[in-house]
């Protein structure tokens, strides 16, 4: 299978953000720039049904294999833009939000529908600065984690570590 570029969201990192989400069994969860197809299966074990949305064909390839390498039959992939998606969507418990495309008018509409529980990713500092300006006007921002995470290699019959590049994790929501 070929890479995709912006993926796949790191385990550690993975399990940071799905705390932060707060998923509850029976949740209606969106991820938005679902790449892969990471989150959304990790969010799909416990939520009732996920909304999966990129707007690059190859991520949704890339997202269709891995749901059904994994089994999940309580995901929905859209391939399209996520403000397109939301003016028309009823309930969303939780959003993830791996992209950054059109951000401030997503948490617009994820404020406007109370979602409980949201977290944005971002590999940019301006994206974090983005996410953090917009949830702060919004009234919907808990707070912000950098997370730095390094993993073993082997260097001659010894150990170091390699880091990764850090995340940015912005959470907040109408809790």
């Amino acid at each position: 299978m070929n890479t995709l570029r912006g993926g796949p969201t790191q385990p550690e990192i993975c399990a940071v953000s799905l705390a932060k989400l707060g998923v509850r069994n029976g949740d209606i969860a969106i991820d938005i720039g679902c790449g892969t197809g990471t989150v959304s299966i990790a969010i799909a074990k416990t939520a009732g049904h996920v909304h999966a949305i990129d707007m690059r064909s190859e991520a949704i390839d890339h997202a269709r294999r891995r749901i059904a390498s994994a089994g999940c039959d309580n995901i929905t992939l859209v391939e399209g833009n996520a403000v397109d998606f939301l003016k028309h969507a009823d309930t969303i418990d939780i959003a993830f939000i791996g992209g950054s495309k059109e951000l401030s008018v997503i948490l617009e509409y994820l404020a406007a529908k109370h979602v409980r529980s949201i977290v944005v990713n971002a590999v940019l500092l301006e994206t974090a600065a983005l996410a953090i300006t917009e949830m702060r006007r919004l009234g919907i921002f808990s707070e912000a984690i950098h997370l730095q995470v390094s993993r073993s290699h082997d260097l001659a019959g010894k150990t170091i570590f390699k880091p990764i590049n850090p995340v940015y994790i912005i959470s907040g929501g109408s809790r």
